[in-house]
């Protein structure tokens, strides 16, 4: 599987980290720490390539 680029910041509006992956379109993720935030946009990616797998 490809390895993408992952931004992790701090969102002061949202009170917690935000990680997004710029080349996939829409897919970012919120966690209450850096750690949470990578795990979970992780699930996303994962989710959002078996779609678009799936969509072709």
């Amino acid at each position: 599987m490809k390895n993408y680029h992952i931004n992790i910041f701090y969102s002061e509006e949202d009170g917690g980290y935000i990680a997004d992956i710029p080349d996939l379109k829409y897919c970012s993720a919120f966690g209450d720490t850096e750690e949470e935030a990578l795990s979970e946009v992780l699930q996303a990616k994962a989710a959002w390539l078996e779609t678009a797998k799936l969509e072709g």
